[in-house]
This record gives structure tokens, C-alpha cells and sequence, in this order.
């Protein structure tokens, strides 16, 4: 066996007894990862039908969305050091278990206040579960050449699930009943469990570690008050008190933790987490892809829905190629050019290429094609994202050490659902401005209620390309050139 295949994260055994599992173990935990991304994006198509069962009213149903954002970007950097603290497979295994019986709730749910808490609580589990799987994966493969292999196609995960969980969205409740895309979750969530329980290396002994309860409490309502306010934004307005309120509250709140992270014995969140170079560049990265990324998935739905008259099936399968784009984008630049030239020249570039993509679907009009109008935008709109998301995902993590590798991978959740929050409350009322205005003063026809939402929706399309312009340039600054540290090199740096 070559001896690269051996290194080992800090704190780990010189036996990994994880070595001759790890693709089984990436299967399961790229499974893992699936259903906590696509549960952001499955119950969208299944609100219609959820509403007309259960009877709560318009102003009511964006909660079915906000109550997993919330609980889920809130409670990231928290589930993180929980994994960090009491061991991975265990956070593993109570994530999956909980987020299971949280979907079953939801499934068999009889009103709308007993669905909105199983969202939540499907949030609070995911928040446990995501960091976990990705810092299990960080740990699991440390061999360069393997790692690039596994974060591609974790990555390629990560990117398309939420496009996946439209797809899966439309068949459940188009063929099935909306309840399913609740219980499709206990499906997944249960063979992932038994999988990793059995794969993953015996019990972790709890560590005797004091939890930062201020850094906790801190971050966690922090969190809360920016994603609640961006949400807050998308249907009260910016201006609105509760919107200011919130996100005014959230700033405060995420400055005191920096504070007291400085000042901590055992900070939540040590900050030589983040202030390493090519890890703050992927943040940033990972933060304005889950941005840009509503700029396709909300808007792209509703024009294919609404304006070229897509079934809900019809629409999922749309954003097949952009998925099979991504892939590709994703395993190719990990495995082939991520261990030769680092994160800095392919991510700005997947940025520019994401960027060309969403400006040629500024093109889409009434009487446009998907094949021209829309599937060429898709496809460099995946390619894009497939360079952007996994090199970054790999160096957000690359050089940790073990006792830290948890809440590394929580940043990595967290700005990714903080700007996917952003994403969708700016974008939705820059294209509900831009509605307004394009309709304002005209005499209304057959064709203006259209010709308004197609604005908004290219409208949408600009800023989106735009804040990934703005992203390439941000990255192409922060991330540092050549090809990255091995694991063993950046354990060694952190510990000087």
C-alpha cells in the first residue's frame, strides 16, 4: 500500500480502520448530503397541494420554506463543534435517525403548525448532520489524489441536489401525493444510518471539552437574524421594522461573537479557521454561488412553469443538463486540475463561466425555445458551479486539524444557506421592483402580465451575473496560486 494513502489528520490513528471502506463511506455520506440540500428546494413545488390539503393561507406558506432555513443556517456552526465535541459518527447517526422521524412527522402532518415544526425540525438535524459528513469525509480520504476524486463528487452532490429535489419534487406530486416528498426522506435517511453505523469505525469517546455557551448563544441568534430578516425582506420589504430590526439585530449579534471568539478558551469557532487565505476565499465562494444559484432555481422555475407552460415533471427534467454540466465540471476540475494549479485559477473561472450563463438567459422572452434560450444558459451556468463549489469545498477543509474539522465544515454549510437566504430575498424583490416598473404607466394587455414577469425574471438573471463578475474578481484576489497543500503540510502549518 503507498504510503501517501496512509497520512493521517491530526489526532487520528496511525491505522485508519476507515481505509479499505472509504468509497462506501463517500456513497453513503454523498447520500447524506443529497437529502439535506434537496430538502431546501423539494417541498417548493409540493406548496400548491400542501395548501389546498391543509388549508393555511398565501401569506402563511413561505414558512414551509423558512422554518428549515432558519433552524438549518442558525444552528450550522453549532452542530459543527457538536460534532467536533462529541464525535462525528455520532453526530452522523442521531442527524440521520432525527431528520427521519422529522420527515415522518411531516408526512402524517394534519395541520399547518404540525408541518412548519417538522420543517424546523428537520432543520435543527441537518444542521448536526451536514457538518458531519462533510468533516467525516475531510478525515476519511487524505491521499491527494483520492480526496480530489471524493470532493468531486461530493461537490457534484452539493451543487445539484437542490435541482435534483425539484425534479423529485414534480414526480412525487404530480404522480404521488405532496406527503411523500416528506417521507421520500425516511428512504434515505435510514439506509445512510445503517450504512455509515456499520462502515464508520466504533463508538467516540466524548471529549472533555468545555462548550463555548456565549460563542453558541451568540452565533446561533446572530444567524438567525440575518437569514430571518432577508427572509423577512422578500415579503415585508426592506424598509419594513421587523426586517430592519432583524437584520441590524444579526450584525450586532455576529460582531459580539468575533469578539468573544478572540477572547475564548475554547472558541466555537477558532478563528484560524478563517483567516487562513484560501479558506476565507472559499467561503466566499460557496457563499455567492448559493446566491447566485436562486437566480436559476426560483426563477427559472417559475418561467418555465408560468411562461413556456412546463409541468412540474417537465421542469425538473429541464435542469438535467445543468446537473450532468456540474458533475462533470465538478469531478473533472478536482480530480485533473485542482492537485496541479489549486482553487485560484478554476474557480474564478468557474465564476465567469456561471456568470456568461446566467447573461444569456437575460435572452429568454414569450415566445422563447428551452433548446435556445434556456439550455445553453443552463449548461454554462453548471459548468460554472461544478468548478466553483467543489475546489472550494476541498480547500475550506484542506489543512484542518481533526479537533477542528467539524466547524470548518459548518462554515462551509453556513455560507452557502446564509447566501442562498440573500439570494432569494434580494433577488425576489429587485425582480418584483422591476415588475412594478416595467408595467407601471402602460395600458394593460393580454401580453403585459407576461411581458412584466419576464422582466423581473431577467432582471434577476443580471444581478445574478453580476454578483458572480463581482465573485470572480473577490476569489481571483483572496485565493493564493499554486497547487494546494497536502493535508499532512497544512497540519503542520497549524500547529506552528
Amino acid at each position: 500500500m503507498n504510503k501517501s494513502n496512509n497520512l493521517k489528520s491530526v489526532g487520528e490513528a496511525p491505522d485508519d480502520p476507515h481505509h479499505n471502506r472509504r468509497w462506501k463511506i463517500l456513497g453513503f455520506l454523498a447520500l447524506a448530503q443529497l437529502m439535506v440540500v434537496l430538502d431546501a428546494t423539494i417541498v417548493n413545488i409540493a406548496l400548491p397541494s400542501a395548501q389546498a390539503d391543509l388549508g393555511f393561507g398565501d401569506a402563511d406558506r413561505q414558512w414551509i420554506i423558512t422554518a428549515y432555513a432558519l433552524a438549518f443556517g442558525s444552528l450550522l456552526l453549532l452542530g459543527g463543534r457538536m460534532s467536533d465535541y462529541f464525535g462525528r459518527k455520532r453526530a452522523l447517526l442521531v442527524g440521520l435517525t432525527g431528520f427521519a422521524g422529522a420527515s415522518a412527522l411531516g408526512g402524517i402532518a394534519p395541520s399547518f403548525e404540525v408541518l412548519v415544526g417538522a420543517r424546523a425540525l428537520q432543520g435543527l438535524f441537518g444542521a448536526l448532520l451536514a457538518p458531519a459528513a462533510l468533516s467525516t469525509l475531510t478525515t476519511t480520504f487524505t491521499e491527494p489524489g483520492e480526496r480530489a476524486k471524493a470532493f468531486g463528487v461530493y461537490g457534484a452532490v452539493a451543487g445539484g441536489g437542490g435541482a435534483v429535489g425539484l425534479l423529485l419534487g414534480g414526480v412525487l406530486t404530480e404522480f404521488l401525493d405532496w406527503r411523500w416528498c416528506m417521507f421520500v426522506n425516511i428512504a434515505i435517511a435510514i439506509p445512510a444510518a445503517i450504512g455509515l453505523r456499520r462502515l464508520l469505525a466504533g463508538k467516540s469517546e466524548l471529549k472533555k471539552v468545555s462548550l463555548d455557551i456565549p460563542g453558541a448563544l451568540t452565533a446561533s441568534l446572530g444567524l438567525f437574524g440575518i437569514v430571518f430578516g432577508f427572509s423577512r425582506a422578500e415579503s415585508e420589504g426592506w424598509t419594513a421594522a421587523v426586517t430592519l430590526i432583524s437584520l441590524v439585530a444579526g450584525i450586532l449579534l455576529l460582531a459580539a461573537f468575533v469578539m468573544i471568539e478572540r477572547r475564548a478558551s475554547a472558541p466555537l469557532l477558532p478563528l484560524r479557521v478563517v483567516t487562513d487565505r484560501n479558506r476565507a476565499g472559499s467561503y466566499i465562494a460557496v457563499g455567492v454561488a448559493g446566491a447566485a444559484m436562486f437566480g436559476v432555481f426560483l426563477f427559472l422555475t417559475y418561467y418555465l412553469q408560468q411562461t413556456l407552460g412546463f409541468t412540474p415533471v417537465e421542469t425538473g427534467l429541464a435542469f438535467l443538463p445543468m446537473i450532468a454540466f456540474l458533475m462533470t465540471g465538478s469531478v473533472v476540475s478536482s480530480t485533473r486540475l485542482m492537485p496541479k494549479v489549486g482553487p485560484r485559477p478554476l474557480v474564478p473561472t468557474g465564476m465567469v463561466l456561471a456568470s456568461l450563463g446566467m447573461i444569456w438567459l437575460t435572452g429568454v422572452g414569450l415566445d422563447s425555445t428551452y433548446s435556445s434560450a434556456v439550455l445553453p444558459g443552463l449548461c454554462l451556468v453548471g459548468l460554472g458551479f461544478g468548478m466553483i463549489i467543489a475546489p472550494s469545498m476541498a480547500s475550506a477543509t484542506l489543512g484542518v486539524g481533526a479537533a477542528d474539522s467539524g466547524v470548518a465544515s459548518a462554515m462551509v454549510n453556513t455560507t452557502q444557506q446564509v447566501g442562498g437566504s440573500v439570494g432569494t430575498a434580494l433577488l425576489s424583490t429587485i425582480s418584483a421592483s422591476a415588475v412594478t416598473a416595467f408595467a407601471s404607466g402602460k395600458v394593460p394587455t393580454a401580453d403585459l402580465a407576461g411581458q412584466a414577469a419576464v422582466h423581473g425574471y431577467t432582471t434577476a438573471f443580471w444581478v445574478s451575473a453580476g454578483m458572480l463578475a463581482a465573485g470572480a474578481v473577490i476569489t481571483a484576489i483572496t485565493l493564493r496560486s499554486g497547487a494546494p497543500r497536502t493535508e499532512s503540510e497544512g497540519n503542520l502549518a497549524m500547529a506552528h
